[in-house]
């Protein structure tokens, strides 16, 4: 049985097709349902199951059913973020202000309220939008049914079903190969990378990727009885599954305030009622804002809401976020690399010119037969091989007894004819081997030009695709292949090199060609290129991927191999790919990016997907990364001065016998003035500064001013109340205004440099709090001042200043001196 492409439309079996799209079958959406035995059919490949034998699989519980949603479901969402643990802890306060009567100190339950349902509202939005983006780029599958080759999504799939594979293609579930003959990667299911050829009888794994050739196979196991069930998520959806080291890190200091917010409250409480002898209202009161004030209660929902909103900005500029965490990684990525078909270059090639290498033994009408026939019995499974049969289209009646497919591996592929000859076609390099210098004056010129070049040879013997003997080729001509560069590339890769993000081509095309391509794009270092054949170490990688921009002649492991390298040389690398060759360097890369309209298997690998196959969009994608992340970086720097004041001093509390100066009123409405409505304001800033150093360093270091500085002049007060003899109302009053104060100091150095939004919010939030403590400020529990209370307050605002620009000096020298000693560790 010989499986017929003809020239257009959908191909089927023994040439019957149809024109234009493929037909969508019919089949219901299916359900998951208890199974029930169906007796086993084996269908023939022509025609497949019927649609009566698709539907009582279905209801049977015989389809091929994906294992788990790869989103949340809504319940999860609201449980997910009403349930936490920071919640509980306030819904106990409030429950403790309620007691006592002071009702009036219980806003903060409003905006953690407020917090949370808007937490809810920005994940139900993006599941929204990824499930109807996971929808479109769903995984579908060519499927024959009642003589007719259709395309449904793989879910669509039952047991018995004849699906058509090709190159390229996930195999949705485990299967008998019925006719034809690929070659299958089992990466990742066995860990092995070599091609292995499956034929009529052969299993199929699903999970693994087809890499050339087409077969029609029988589905046996479906859905969760399928080999892959288990690693479907893994495989499919989320390529990281583990947390970004930002979200690590707010884990890691929730985790510890959570640990130490029980005992701390318990012995605040008891030095306050028993030893300092204040009522158990106030006492009640005074613990609440000192626990409150340790709470950073905003911090972890604006991360999740910023790259909620940021997955969201992403998909309606058609970029596909299929890991959260991935956007982070965008935010760092100090390397790209990416290959030269598709992403510099238009995909599709086209044949330029053949250059006759011995025009008296092999003339051009010979040439043009012996490559008619040769690309009639190929499978067109490549942007190559299809312009290769687009140029030599001519009928041919030689008839194939031997045809090996093109691997990215071998790169070449051949074809016996009995009574004509062996022939081939591939990469002059690997075809000729030794011999290449022979025909290495007539390739380079073409490829300097930017041209692919392949050699179509005779072979005097049978081809074996485990190795070529070059003494029997003998080359007939060069054939010339092209790609446009793509008008946006020069564009594109002018943002990488202004965003200090180098560019690293990776092709397994000849180096010459690709440097080329890579000079017309604009790539800096285009012309520092090599041969991925010399390279055969690790250590080779390594010097490698320091000395040189361009890559030839990169096999699909050596591509792997160079992002490893790349990332012991400590960097951060992005990785474009559209191929199934590009598969394991996807996975392996931080992050993965893969163009939709390439292998449905790099999609699966990616972490983003480029729905509209545009690298183009890559700008706006690393550039919507650093923007939400050194966006959070500067908001979270809000939240913990508030936490480091309110820590320090509730130790230092314990020790000395002042009461806690400000009450959970006083706490909501410094926090919204000063921390709350500013985060809001700057998450949404333009900021495309490399992302650099780690997250929980880089925060402490711009909070730890700010936060000393509140404890320094707090304490200050403190003292000054002792010995003045201050009532505690005028101490709650002199320091809420002085934390407020140094607030707004904190929010313009997180502010700096200011344009005229910055210089908006900064005005806008020293008049809102101005007017708040002037007109508003016995709602927020502020009393009157005498004069003597009224001068301090002012000598210890004068000194707010000073005292933290002195702190901020010796904070930057200390950063200054650690990052030193750091660095001479690491040398050392």
């Amino acid at each position: 049985m010989e499986i017929v492409r003809p020239e257009d439309g959908i191909y089927s079996i023994e040439g019957d097709y149809m024109k234009g799209k493929q037909k969508q079958h019919p089949s219901p959406q299916p359900v998951p349902r208890p199974r029930r035995d169906v007796p086993r059919v084996s269908a023939d490949p022509n025609l497949g199951l019927t649609m009566v034998q698709v539907r009582e699989r279905q209801q049977n519980g015989w389809a091929n059913d994906p294992v788990e949603s790869p989103t949340m479901t809504v319940g999860q969402i609201v449980r997910a973020n009403v349930f936490t643990f920071f919640n509980f802890i306030f819904v106990v306060l409030a429950a403790l202000l309620i007691f006592v009567g002071s009702v009036q100190d219980l806003l903060f339950l409003l905006i953690a309220m407020a917090n949370t349902g808007i937490g809810i509202l920005q994940q139900l939005r993006s599941k929204q939008t990824i499930d109807k983006l996971n929808l479109l780029a769903a995984p579908r599958a060519n499927v024959v049914r009642e003589g007719q080759l259709g395309s449904v999504p793989a879910s669509h799939l039952v047991r018995d079903d004849v699906a058509e594979l090709a190159s390229g293609d996930q195999i949705p579930a485990d299967a008998t190969v019925l006719a034809g003959q690929i070659q299958v990667n089992e990466a990742l299911i066995t860990g092995e990378a070599d091609a292995i050829i499956k034929r009529p009888g052969d299993a199929l794994l699903s999970g693994s990727f087809v890499v050339a050739g087409r077969c029609r196979a029988r589905l046996d196991r479906v859905g969760a009885d399928s080999y892959a069930a288990r690693l479907t998520l893994e495989a499919k959806k989320d390529v990281t599954v583990g947390k970004s080291e930002m979200m690590s890190s707010l884990d890691k200091l929730i985790r510890v305030i959570g640990i130490l917010l029980i005992p701390i409250g318990i012995a605040l409480f008891a030095k306050e009622f028993f030893i300092v002898g204040r009522t158990f209202q106030e006492t009640v009161v005074s613990t609440v804002a000192a626990l409150i004030g340790m709470i950073p209660e905003g911090l972890y929902l604006l991360t999740s809401v910023a790259l909620a909103v940021s997955m969201i900005r992403l998909a309606q500029g058609k970029v596909l976020a299929q890991d959260m965490n991935c956007i982070e990684t965008l935010a760092r990525v100090d390397v790209l690399c990416v290959d030269k078909t598709g992403t510099i270059t238009e995909p599709r090639m086209e044949v330029g010119e053949v250059v006759y290498l011995d025009p008296e033994k092999y003339a051009e009408t010979e040439v043009t037969e012996i490559l008619n026939a040769f690309y009639q019995v190929s499978e067109a499974d490549n942007d190559t091989a299809r312009a290769m049969q687009k140029k030599f289209h001519g009928r041919s009646a030689w008839h194939a007894e031997k045809t090996i497919p093109f691997t990215s591996a071998t790169k070449w592929s051949a074809a016996v004819f009995p009574g004509h000859g062996a022939y081939l076609v591939g990469a002059p390099e690997f075809i000729l081997g030794p011999r290449y210098g022979d025909l290495k004056e007539q390739v380079d010129p073409w490829s300097a030009k930017g041209y692919r070049v392949l050699l179509a040879a005779e072979y005097q013997g049978m081809p074996d695709q485990k190795g070529l003997d070059p003494r029997r080729v003998c080359p007939m001509a060069l054939v010339l292949l092209s790609n446009r560069v793509r008008e946006s590339a020069p564009k594109t890769f002018q943002f990488f090199a202004e965003q200090k993000v180098a560019v690293k081509v990776i092709s397994g095309d000849n180096p010459v060609t690709v440097a080329e391509v890579a000079r017309q794009a604009g790539i800096q270092g285009a012309d520092r290129y090599v041969d991925a054949a010399t390279l055969h170490s690790d250590a080779d990688m390594d010097r490698a991927v320091r000395e040189f921009t361009v890559f030839g002649r990169v096999t699909p492991d050596q591509k792997r191999k160079l992002v490893q390298a790349l990332q012991r040389a400590g960097h951060t690398v992005a990785m474009t790919g559209d191929g199934v060759n590009d598969v394991l360097a996807l996975k392996d890369a931080d992050c993965g990016i893969a163009m939709a309209s390439g292998a449905e298997a790099a999609c699966h690998a990616a972490q983003l997907v480029l729905l509209n196959s545009d690298f183009a969009a890559m700008p706006k994608v690393v550039a919507e990364g650093r923007r939400v992340i050194n966006n959070i970086q500067r908001a979270a720097a809000l939240y913990l001065v508030k936490n480091i004041f309110s820590f320090f001093l509730s130790i230092i509390s314990l020790f000395a016998t002042f009461p806690y100066p400000v009450t959970p009123l006083q706490i909501s409405f410094l926090s919204a003035v000063t921390i709350g409505v500013p985060s809001l304001f700057l998450a949404l800033e333009p900021n495309h500064a490399l992302v650099k150093g780690k997250f929980l360093t880089n925060v402490f270091r711009a909070a730890l001013p700010g936060g000393l500085t509140d404890l320094i002049i707090v304490l200050g007060l403190e003292a000054f109340y002792l010995v003045f003899g201050f009532t505690t109302d005028e101490l709650s009053t002199m320091s809420t205004i002085l934390l407020v104060v140094i607030g707004l100091l904190v929010l313009y150095q997180v502010c700096k440099p200011f344009d005229w939004k910055r210089r908006v919010l900064m005005i806008a939030m020293s008049a809102s709090s101005a007017v708040a403590i002037i007109w508003f400020g016995a709602s927020f529990g502020l009393s009157q001042l005498t004069i003597q209370s009224f001068l301090v307050l002012v000598v210890f605002l004068c000194l707010s200043y000073p005292v933290m620009n002195v702190l901020l000096k010796v904070c930057q020298y200390g950063a200054l001196l650690w990052d030193k000693a750091r660095h001479m560790r690491r040398r050392t």
